[in-house]
């Protein structure tokens, strides 16, 4: 699971007001390169959780490899794309679980798939 897809989700728990972002426990991890494209990744600036993104680094063990605060969709030093670029689209989870941050529910993640169905009991 990329971080661009974890930014984006969140916990359909019933009877919860916190549902963003998912806390993310990893099992494993990995890192796969993928071709660099600027404009995407500034137009996903102002599409994306700046915060729950340099969080979900951290639980991922990529810590500080962000910069500080979001830059602005017109941003054009190359360096700080190449490094929301590599938060958004290379770093995965491949296996874990994410974890509703209110209810404490726990949705696993396979193969890089996170499965968010939920128990009948639950919607």
């Amino acid at each position: 699971m990329k971080l661009l897809t974890h930014n984006m989700m969140q916990s359909h728990v019933k009877g919860i007001s916190r549902r963003f972002p998912l806390l993310i426990k990893p099992e494993t991890v990995r890192v796969v390169e993928q071709e660099f494209n600027p404009d995407f990744v500034r137009r996903m600036l102002g599409r994306i959780e700046y915060e729950a993104l340099q969080q979900a680094m951290t639980w991922l063990g990529h810590e500080g490899k962000l910069p500080k605060d979001c830059p602005s969709e017109d941003e054009n030093n190359e360096d700080i794309l190449k490094a929301i670029h590599h938060a958004l689209l290379e770093v995965e989870m491949v296996e874990g679980k994410l974890v509703c941050p209110e209810s404490g529910r726990e949705f696993p993640v396979k193969n890089g798939i996170p499965n968010m169905l939920l128990n009948e009991d639950e919607v």
